[in-house]
């Protein structure tokens, strides 16, 4: 008899950190192929993107008055829906393998103090707080627009030019003393050329450095010139050096963007190699040189890879999806870490059978003259590809 509560118990836990995992699945890590999570991830980057519109609407004398009362009740129902998943962001963080360890109150305390859910937070709190502090808060709308901000989580793009910044930030700290330095001289030596000239203007380093700024970010209002001819002399060399100083932080970030699409690129690629069988108990120097050779492809579901008659110039390797190779005695399903196009390059004939995208799938791609190098490289990769090739003509002929 004891045993029975004691079981309901294990078993309500068990379901509760399943469901909590799936709730965390779902709203951090969910695969895009998931239809709920992308349905939940369409709905929210929606719900965003229509609080932005909504706000800028708001403003507008002709439409803000009119449809107050539905502006506010949208407001009302995006705060609720926000309010939602910031508390199941929180309550399912404790899945992570990384907070696992933790006491659940510190594990959701680590996450809650991420970027991200920083944003989340500053998101809807003006709405709390206009019930909570009995002052006039509606400055604090502004805070809305970092709704905006949580389109990052739905961004890689984002995501990335937030690392690259990270990564950069001791050189563009460095850039941004260069920017200054040259700020200083410049409104410094404009002070010196034309202060007696033009005192209004030039009757401070800081007045003249409004001059400078303008200046040397290319801007050129026109409002404030020099009038002297040392002064115009020193304005166009101004001038010149702003058109290298800005470009300097471009080009760091520019930098960190193409070596962290690199990174990415690399790290996608080795993932994606490791999944495959042949290559899977490989050293790490022969996958390195295998992902140099290969490259990726995605496929639609029902779009054709493969074509009667086509030429044998590359074999394709199934990195996640699943394609229908039309045998002649039926059609046979491929899935992730199988491979195709290999008997036509090995025979050096044309493709005999049609092959098409079952689901979305990513292939590597590896060339005919890159199957050819890597054969001489690796020969017992060959060796594996040549009898699998083997074992498949001989299924083939068995079910004949």
């Amino acid at each position: 008899m004891p045993d029975g509560p004691v079981k309901e118990t294990q078993n309500s836990s068990s379901g509760r950190a399943k469901l909590r995992q799936q709730v965390h699945d779902i709203l951090e890590y969910g695969s895009e192929h998931d239809p709920v999570t992308r349905f939940v991830n369409t709905c929210l980057v929606t719900l965003i993107l229509l609080n932005v519109a909504a706000f800028a609407a708001e403003t507008m004398p002709d439409v803000g008055p009119r449809y107050a009362d539905f502006f506010e009740l949208f407001n009302l129902v995006s705060v609720a829906i926000f309010t939602v998943e910031y508390l199941l962001r929180l309550w399912s963080c404790t899945q992570m393998p990384l907070l696992r360890a933790k006491r659940p109150w510190r594990a959701r305390l680590n996450f809650a103090m991420r970027p991200l859910m920083i944003i989340d937070l500053i998101a809807i709190l003006p709405f709390y707080l206009s019930f909570l502090i009995g002052i006039d808060l509606r400055i604090l709308r502004v805070l809305r627009l970092f709704r905006f901000l949580k389109l990052a989580r739905y961004s890689p793009a984002l995501v990335a030019l937030g690392r690259v910044i990270a990564n950069e930030r001791r050189a563009l700290f460095g850039a941004l003393l260069v920017m200054f330095a040259l700020l200083l001289f410049a409104s410094s030596g404009m002070y010196f050329i034309e202060r007696h000239v033009q005192p209004e203007v030039f009757g401070s380093i800081p007045s003249a450095a409004w001059w400078a700024l303008a200046t040397l970010t290319t801007v050129g209002y026109g409002d404030v010139t020099p009038v002297t001819s040392l002064g115009r002399a020193f304005g166009g060399l101004i001038m010149i050096f702003g058109l290298g100083m800005f470009a300097l932080p471009i080009g760091i970030i520019a930098t960190g963007f193409s070596q962290e699409a690199n990174r990415r690129e690399f790290v996608i690629t080795w993932s994606m190699v490791a999944r495959v069988p042949i290559f899977a108990r490989l050293e790490a120097a022969v996958v390195a040189r295998i992902g140099a050779m290969l490259y990726s492809r995605s496929y639609a579901p029902g779009e054709h890879i493969i074509r009667v008659g086509n030429d044998a110039d590359a074999m394709f390797f199934i990195a996640s999806g699943e394609v229908a190779v039309e045998a002649d005695l039926g059609q046979v399903t491929l899935g992730e870490g199988d491979f195709f196009g290999e008997m036509a390059l090995l025979s050096r004939r044309q493709h005999a059978h049609n092959v098409t995208a079952l689901t979305k799938c990513r292939l590597l791609v590896l060339d005919k003259s890159d199957f050819e190098q890597l054969s001489h490289r690796e020969p017992d990769i060959l060796k594996q590809v040549r009898a699998i090739a083997e074992a498949r003509v001989r299924a083939s002929r068995t079910k004949g």
